[in-house]
């Protein structure tokens, strides 16, 4: 799928203030791409698809996990996480998207993983960090972005932790998960 495609269907499906971020998550994801050594198509199509699902409705997502036999460990974490893993469904069989990476890329930029490609971890880093985002400690993860992609992605996870444990929400294991690969990944390489 082309840019100019996957973006008339992504206007289609958001509302203007969202597909505003999609366009600064794309620029953002370039950017990492160009740092970070990774396929910039790739970066841009996945970043344009990554919210393609965020105003559907939520019975109609949680019908998706169960009718398409995606983890039902997704209906108990919030209703947040499952516009990106329905939103990968939804943009392979909707608009044919086929690229396993760049519908990798979509599943898990809500969430993280462990064992993230630096596709993954560019499109989720873009979307924390880029420039309409001003809540506390993204300035800290944007310094960090500059150098290095792997210690970005780890502060983000942090605060997304924290910020979620503040307010007594469940935080979705593979969160904790890529939290802690990171943390040992990062301590082996110093």
């Amino acid at each position: 799928m082309d840019e100019a495609k996957a973006l008339a269907a992504v206007e289609k499906s958001l509302k203007r203030r969202r597909y505003e971020h999609t366009l600064r998550v794309t620029e953002e994801a370039e950017v990492l791409a160009r740092r970070f050594q990774v396929d910039i198509s790739k970066a841009r199509l996945a970043a344009i698809l990554h919210d393609y699902a965020k105003y559907r409705p939520v019975e109609e997502m949680r019908k998706t996990v169960q009718s398409e036999g995606l983890s039902p460990l997704l209906l108990h974490y919030g209703d947040e996480i499952l516009h990106s893993f329905v939103g990968a469904y939804y943009v392979s069989t909707e608009l044919g998207v086929t690229d396993l990476e760049i519908l990798s890329a979509i599943r898990y930029h809500t969430t993280g993983r462990a064992n993230m490609t630096k596709l993954e971890k560019v499109v989720f880093l873009a979307d924390y960090i880029e420039p309409g985002r001003t809540f506390s400690g993204v300035e800290e993860v944007r310094e960090e972005a500059r150098l290095d992609l792997e210690k970005a992605c780890l502060l983000s996870l942090r605060n997304t932790i924290m910020f979620l444990v503040s307010k007594q929400q469940s935080v979705y294991p593979e969160t904790f998960e890529a939290y802690n690969e990171l943390i040992f990944d990062i301590k082996r390489r110093s």
